[in-house]
């Protein structure tokens, strides 16, 4: 069994907010990307099940993926959105706690305004209401968020955490100092993961090679370990700089002759466990 632990799917004529999807550096991705899209990828690379990630401040597109889920036996999960800063989060997150397929939450904290957003006291509050429904966070990170991590760790012990993209570290620039030992300190919370995905769109679009990325991978394995680790494709914003092949036979040539139990749980276990995926 073989779970990519991130992509998203999108259609343009939906009433959502795709604007960044016009910008002219995105064009080839600004298209529909649906499961049937996916679906050759997946056959293609013997991956057997996906956790579709929100793209949406809107939980319209929670009710749209959890149809596709309905419809589509290959999507194990579905890490939609409530807004956490609302008094209505609570009652927005039992509605989709009705489906078994929703899995998680995630906010687009990269693209806030406030670098200090997530940690805000009414967010935090919305933060604690996931933790005591025990739904998974994602945490969209740039770099200089990653520092906020600990903190939310500290203040939501039993609320699971994983790291997006590694918290995007600046590849193409090679830079990984500061970045590395932000990330060693989330690391020392146990109930923060880290997803293995999102390096090739960080990276020279152009001209990456595996390589670039080894770094960035080996610092997330000492921090984390296997066992918190997990595989992510971030199709279709992969295509950007890459093919869904690319990506994943990138990141198996990086991690090398790692132990069986080490690649099912980057491949498997670590998603399964942490999202509460149920697999037929």
């Amino acid at each position: 069994m073989i779970i990519d632990s991130h992509q998203h799917f999108w259609k343009l004529d939906l009433p959502f907010e795709y604007g960044w999807l016009r910008e002219p550096k995105h064009a080839p991705i600004c298209r529909d990307f649906l499961p049937n899209d996916l679906q050759a990828h997946l056959s293609e690379t013997g991956v057997n099940r996906s956790v579709f990630v929100q793209t949406q401040h809107n939980v319209e597109e929670n009710r749209w993926a959890l149809k596709l889920a309905d419809s589509n036996s290959f999507l194990a999960g579905v890490v939609g959105w409530v807004d956490l800063a609302s008094e209505h989060c609570e009652e927005q997150l039992s509605e989709f706690l009705q489906h078994p397929k929703f899995v998680g939450v995630r906010h687009v904290t990269q693209d806030e305004p406030d670098e200090n957003f997530i940690v805000r006291p009414e967010v935090v509050r919305g933060l604690k209401v996931l933790q005591k429904h025990q739904v998974p966070f994602d945490l969209l990170f740039y770099v200089q968020h990653l520092r906020h991590a600990p903190t939310l760790a500290e203040m939501l012990p039993e609320l699971p955490m994983v790291i997006d993209h590694l918290s995007k570290p600046r590849i193409k620039a090679q830079e990984i100092k500061s970045w590395q030992s932000d990330l060693m300190n989330a690391a020392k919370s146990p109930n923060v993961f880290c997803k293995l995905s999102g390096m090739v769109t960080e990276a020279d679009w152009q001209n990456w090679k595996p390589q670039d990325l080894k770094p960035y991978v080996e610092t997330a394995l000492e921090a984390f370990g296997a066992e918190r680790c997990m595989f992510g494709s971030d199709w279709p914003v992969c295509e950007l700089a890459g093919t869904y092949r690319q990506v994943y036979d990138a990141l198996t040539d990086v991690l090398g002759p790692i132990t069986l139990t080490e690649r099912e749980n980057i491949f498997c276990n670590t998603a399964k466990r942490f999202y509460r995926l149920k697999l037929e």
